[in-house]
């Protein structure tokens, strides 16, 4: 697993890496940034008589944030239809009933394309984009063997994401998950040609989230943040021949650590206050911020093991991204991961608050993990471990080390410390309770 984990690309030089490169949507951040969302479709190039799609699930259309948006469009001269048939953790089948109303709707397509909602609304929007711009279907280019293995070559017409959830990262992210039941797993289309064009995130659109859901997306936020943060750098990975064939998941760099860090100040002290008041909206700002920077790191330097193991988790057992990374955080990316790197462990601690005078960096990292526990505590929304999350036990659990080094290379190569199946049964037996 460690040789694998360090090359980069199919095709690559016996040299290391020395260049990183980040690429970004265009991002508009803030109150009522949903205001600016016609101005944000002409910088794109769209004509004001264009047509375009809104991709969005029911329960956001009940709550009338689909309609707000293209209110706004409406008068501003844009043609929008709604797409709400989006559901939660999409299947590739869910995905192709997307693209089939779009071909359904018109012969010629939409000028743009919209995703509003969490990830699985955005996510939907981007493969329908893609597929739409690529042809074939949505498992041409899931990776192999799952799927073709084929790349994308077009974006296809502008798309912009606008998430209502604070924590999937996936309005900036290359890469959309799509469920396989058939093989019970999940599967990413890995990209830069999957990336939207631009975000616009406005923490009012975030203020109809219940505290159970704005404590799972933000503690998925939290682990692309410290994931990223703690992945391996750049410079390890082996330089692909062609730049072009550099992985959206690229290691750390400077960039990167600057954006993990001030994402891990802002949820960690504000998630408290978004989940027990809703209403407060400069906490759901702070939060929204955080998952936003959150996502930039963890995003671009590659999140690894928790997310790895939680995607089987999630697919079996159907449960919630977000809370499957927070009760797996405290046991993969913490506790088994502080190995790699004690000092920047012990430094994770300091970002979190924790006063760790005169502790070796190894005590800091577990009280970090304490204090990772207690914020889960404090929220009183999350469950206690997998047990508590979907009756898992230690029958279920070598399935899923199974699933996890079978199906996930793609994250597990990101991670800091070589894995072995025996490795991920351990964790996953670790992760069933974090506290009684």
């Amino acid at each position: 697993m460690s040789d694998r984990r360090s090359v980069s690309a199919d095709a690559h030089e016996l040299n290391p890496e020395t260049v990183w490169h980040i690429e970004m949507p265009a991002i508009r951040f803030g109150r009522h940034a949903i205001e600016e969302l016609a101005a944000q479709l002409r910088d794109l190039g769209v004509e004001e008589t264009a047509r375009g799609l809104l991709v969005t699930d029911e329960n956001l259309v009940d709550v009338g944030h689909p309609g707000r948006v293209r209110d706004h469009l409406t008068d501003a001269g844009f043609d929008v239809d709604i797409y709400d048939g989006v559901e939660r953790e999409p299947t590739v089948a869910a995905v192709e009933d997307c693209i089939a109303f779009v071909r359904d709707a018109t012969e010629s397509g939409y000028n743009f394309y919209l995703g509003l909602g969490g990830g699985s609304s955005m996510d939907t929007a981007k493969v329908t984009r893609a597929v739409l711009a690529n042809g074939g279907d949505p498992l041409d280019y899931v990776a192999e063997p799952t799927g073709n293995g084929e790349p994308l070559t077009d974006s296809g017409d502008p798309l912009v994401l606008l998430p209502t959830t604070a924590g999937t990262g996936a309005e900036i992210s290359p890469v959309a998950i799509l469920s396989v039941p058939d093989e019970e797993t999940k599967e990413g289309i890995s990209s830069n040609h999957v990336r939207a064009d631009a975000a616009v995130l406005d923490p009012t659109l975030t203020t109809t989230l219940p505290p159970d859901l704005t404590a799972k997306t933000a503690m998925d936020a939290l682990g692309h943040a410290i994931e990223g943060y703690t992945t391996h750098k750049y410079d390890s990975l082996l330089r692909p021949t062609d730049p072009a064939e550099r992985p959206v998941y690229a290691g750390r760099s400077p960039l990167t650590e600057l954006f993990s860090e001030k994402a891990i100040r802002l949820l960690s002290s504000n998630v408290r206050r978004a989940v027990h008041n809703g209403d407060d909206l400069d906490a759901r700002e702070n939060v929204l911020l955080g998952a936003l920077f959150g996502a930039i790191s963890g995003l671009t330097a590659g999140a690894s093991l928790c997310h790895a193991m939680a995607y089987p988790v999630g697919n079996r057992y159907h449960t919630y991204h977000g809370e499957t990374i927070a009760v797996l955080t405290p046991a993969s990316t913490i506790d088994y991961n502080a190995a790699s790197d004690p000092a920047r462990f012990a430094h994770l601690a300091d970002l979190f608050g924790v006063d760790t005078a005169g502790m070796t960096d190894r005590a800091a990292a577990d009280a970090l993990k304490a204090e990772y526990i207690q914020l889960q505590r404090d929220l009183n929304v999350l469950p206690s471990g997998l047990a508590e999350l979907a009756g898992i036990t230690e029958d279920d659990v070598d399935w899923l080390a199974t699933q996890t080094v079978g199906t996930q290379e793609r994250l597990l190569r990101c991670n800091p410390r070589p894995v072995t199946e025996d490795d991920v049964r351990d964790i996953f037996l670790d992760a069933l309770y974090n506290w009684e």
